[in-house]
């Protein structure tokens, strides 16, 4: 008998004691684990508190047959093998067992007490065949289950950016043009908040790239926590970020675009006293889908311009595009 074999556990289930006992002492010195049942009741109960591979039964027994028994243990565990024993062996009997689930059967008495060691190193290699495919198929799963993270993590890696973790360019651009296609077939409106560092080149000569790179980062953080949670935030390129407000009207971005620049503005980032005044300060564009552009490169123009109009009316302050619409004032 292989090692394998002998790792296998057999219920054996029989109401009658010297029968089970010879099965008991024939599948014992195979070398098989070896527990006895003498009622199917006992054999269910012994089944449920710890499932056997292998259940060989008499059909013919007390209040439960063999065949409720292995109604039930298939209930349990489908991959059980259950081998049947039988005083009254007829093909209709024996096709019986098999759709019942038996894996195979056993006519009483027994001709050849060899027969029983044979059927069950068949059953044995039964069971070691079901265990290599259900590790195939948990290997093959959790193989799955690993490229489907993989393949997340690299859509994700594809659509952020690298040094500040908010959207690229390209993908803001796509959820731009869907935004504009929803938008025309709802006949809704949205607004852009064009966003850019005053005076950052300062700050990078002052206090180096590594430190600028730094400040990038933790303006990021600073802009997530001001923006709207429906709101799509992306890094543009340099330091250049952008808003997209989803459903919000011109003056709706505006009270936006105030409150993050007074975020920023009290933010206290490393080195913000190198800065005129001694803060680190953001000029803010505005435009509104369609007043301003109906297609993406014409609304990306007018947030553009309004954003570097801010900047040469003193920076530091939200400009709208097209008009002269005043900020509205954000309370503290």
């Amino acid at each position: 008998m292989t090692q394998a074999s002998s790792r296998v556990n057999i219920l054996v289930c029989d109401d009658e004691p010297t029968l089970r006992a010879v099965l008991t002492q024939v599948l014992s010195e195979d070398g098989y684990d070896v527990t006895s049942a003498a009622s199917g009741e006992e054999a269910l109960a012994l089944f449920r508190s710890n499932p056997f591979p292998i259940v060989l039964t008499d059909i013919v027994m007390g209040a439960m047959s063999g065949l409720e028994l292995l109604r039930e243990i298939k209930l349990i565990d489908p991959d059980t093998v259950v081998i049947l024993m039988t005083s009254h062996a007829t093909l209709q009997g024996a096709m019986k067992a098999v759709q019942s689930g038996a894996y195979d059967f056993l006519t009483k008495p027994f001709d050849d007490i060899s027969s029983i060691s044979t059927i069950m190193a068949r059953a044995v290699e039964k069971v070691e065949i079901l265990r290599e495919k259900n590790d195939m198929v948990l290997h093959l799963k959790k193989t799955t289950e690993e490229l489907e993270s993989l393949n997340q993590q690299l859509q994700e890696i594809a659509i952020r950016d690298g040094m500040t973790g908010l959207y690229n360019h390209r993908h803001f651009r796509d959820r731009l043009e869907n935004e504009i296609r929803r938008s025309h077939r709802h006949r809704r409106t949205f607004s852009l908040i064009f966003m850019d560092v005053d005076r950052f080149k300062t700050y990078n000569d002052t206090h180096g790239h590594l430190q600028g790179d730094s400040l990038l980062r933790r303006l990021s953080a600073v802009l997530r926590r001001a923006r709207r949670a429906e709101s799509i935030l992306a890094r543009y390129g340099g330091e250049e970020f952008v808003l997209l407000e989803p459903e919000a009207t011109k003056e709706g971005a505006l009270v936006c675009a105030e409150k993050i620049r007074r975020a920023v503005e009290e933010e206290p980032f490393e080195g913000r006293e190198s800065q005129p005044g001694g803060r680190l300060t953001l000029s803010l564009g505005v435009a509104a889908f369609p007043a301003d552009g109906s297609e993406s490169d014409i609304l990306l123009a007018a947030a553009d311009q309004a954003l570097y109009q801010a900047k040469r009316e003193g920076r530091n302050r939200v400009v709208a595009a097209g008009s002269t619409i005043t900020v509205p004032e954000v309370k503290s």
